[in-house]
């Protein structure tokens, strides 16, 4: 492979291997400059579309001083990003994570897949028990590709992988007796609390959603945020689970799929929160 293609579409490559070993089916591509200024988007890429196009796009990246970003999407795995690790929590969370990556000088960045079923507060917690960003989109550049920023000029880090477990999935109770996660924090609302009832439910329409959305700013288009929230403000209040509804709507939204999950949740729970101030959902 390395003939064929050259060191930095080998390790690209071995990266998609190592997300599809987990689940994940498709991804968001983005493309930026140095100046972080988006310069190209392609959503729901398949897998194999991805391993077609990627040695190309790693050539062309270095050419052009873009950037290459990828956000999986898992049809099993609840996929956790834990981003700005320092040394100390790369070590503790290796032995549980599928990938590590080094996307700078002291940066590190782990990737912890969770089997089913999925625990809506768990990302966090775990986030908090290792130090990570809480922030971080779920979006990750692209092993053997360059991080391209101001900062780092005119020599740019290269991407690399630190370890890759393939197949590695792990459960609540595993990160829990490693201590990698924070106790639940019983102040916090969970969104997962609300009843469900939607086991053969069907869905709102998320493109009636969309069509009565008030204009953006710019008045040509739809408000696709108000129309967000509305979509998951019907499905919670159908009895469909916050989780769920953050899930599916990552599959409805193009602003939601280029956002990541972090805005997908929130949503969801702003909308979940609405509902039971309104008493729960309609019955």
């Amino acid at each position: 492979m390395t003939e064929k293609h050259g060191r930095g579409a080998e390790d690209a490559l071995r990266m998609l291997e190592t997300f599809a070993s987990v689940g994940v089916t498709d991804f968001d591509i983005t493309h930026t400059n140095i100046d972080g200024e988006k310069r190209g988007f392609r959503p729901r890429q398949t897998l194999q579309q991805v391993r077609t196009s990627m040695p190309h796009l790693v050539t062309f990246a270095a050419q052009r001083k873009n950037n290459v970003i990828v956000r999986p999407h898992s049809s099993i795995a609840q996929l956790v990003q834990l981003d700005d690790l320092d040394a100390s929590a790369v070590e503790r969370i290796t032995p549980v994570a599928f990938l590590v990556l080094a996307t700078s000088p002291g940066n590190h960045q782990a990737w912890v897949a969770i089997a089913p079923p999925a625990v809506a507060d768990l990302p966090r917690r775990l986030k908090r028990g290792t130090g990570a960003d809480l922030t971080a989109s779920g979006a990750t550049r692209v092993a053997g590709t360059a991080n391209f920023k101001r900062k780092y000029e005119p020599e740019f880090p290269i991407v690399a992988i630190l370890d890759a477990t393939p197949g590695r999935t792990v459960n609540a109770e595993q990160l829990e007796q490693l201590g990698l996660v924070v106790p639940p924090d019983p102040g916090r609302p969970a969104p997962a609390s609300l009843p469900s009832r939607a086991t053969s439910r069907a869905w709102p329409s998320y493109e009636r959603c969309l069509e009565s959305a008030p204009r953006a700013r710019d008045g040509d288009r739809a408000d696709v945020s108000r129309a967000d929230f509305a979509w998951c403000l019907l499905a919670i209040d159908w009895g469909h689970d916050p989780h769920v509804t953050a899930a599916r709507l990552m599959q409805k939204s193009s602003k939601a799929r280029e956002n990541g999950e972090a805005y997908a949740r929130l949503t969801a729970e702003r909308a979940a929160a609405v509902v039971m101030r309104r008493g729960g959902p309609a019955r």
